[in-house]
């Protein structure tokens, strides 16, 4: 790993349904897109703003980040960071996609996913934390927390807003007392070569059903590697998600 270059992007747009100008919620003295850029910073030293907003642009030179414009119409933040990282040119090996609105991320969560890349056959990484055996089912169930099943190298096999697998003969409340469920944290990370070309790909009949990308990549034959964190960050939806985490690190410094 230690000859691999990595280069962080935070996909970070303006328009938003559930919060528009997200990126530029303050959250204490500073915006929410700085907090997030400050964090990934303390362990990438290569690390950019991918915005289609010329305030954003602005915020992130101003508290003297990298920042670059793109497209408007790009479909994902996996589009976004390949335009981005064409753009910028840096030829590193390793692109990085950082959630923007994680801005409590963990250094533990990016030193996990890089280290994903120790193995050459890896094309993409994220991360999955494992459910607890005492949380309660209709948690697990939460169709906004998708859950994922891996093989016996943590590799994906499969990802699901449905709780899987079944596990037949057992009450449904029982169900993380009698298996190890993960749900997915929605970092991610793709060799520079790999990014250019799921970036093309079209979407997929599985990626259509449950309004997941990742799957795309599965059903075109891509070896998604997992990595492990037990670290979990607050990240931030709605106005009222910002509300409830201010309230959550009341007294603390930010």
């Amino acid at each position: 790993m230690n000859k691999l270059n990595f280069i962080g992007i935070i996909p970070a747009r303006y328009a938003s349904t559930r919060f528009p100008g997200k990126p530029l919620a303050r959250i204490g003295n500073m915006t929410m897109i700085e907090r997030v850029w400050r964090q990934v910073s303390k362990v990438l030293d290569n690390v950019w703003v991918a915005t289609d907003d010329a305030r954003i642009m602005s915020t992130v030179k101003n508290f003297g980040g990298n920042a670059v414009m793109t497209s408007e119409m790009l479909r994902s933040g996996t589009d976004r960071c390949r335009e981005a990282y064409e753009k910028i040119g840096s030829g590193a090996d390793v692109v990085i996609n950082i959630q923007g609105d994680e801005p409590f991320i963990g250094e533990s969560q990016l030193e996990a996913i890089m280290a994903c890349f120790e193995d050459d056959s890896i094309d993409i990484a994220t991360l999955v934390r494992p459910f607890p055996e005492d949380g309660s089912y209709e948690e697990l169930e939460d169709p906004n927390t998708p859950k994922v099943v891996v093989d016996s190298a943590m590799n994906a096999i499969y990802f699901s807003r449905s709780v899987v697998p079944f596990v037949r003969g057992v009450e449904r409340g029982e169900w993380p007392k009698h298996n190890r469920f993960y749900t997915h944290v929605g970092m991610y990370a793709y060799r520079a070569d790999v990014l250019a070309k799921v970036a093309k790909l079209p979407q997929s009949r599985l990626e259509i059903a449950e309004s997941l990308e990742q799957l795309r990549w599965i059903e075109n034959g891509y070896k998604i590697k997992v990595g492990v964190t037990d670290y979990k960050s607050i990240g931030i939806d709605t106005p009222a998600d910002l509300e409830n985490a201010l309230k959550m690190l009341e007294g603390q410094e930010l």
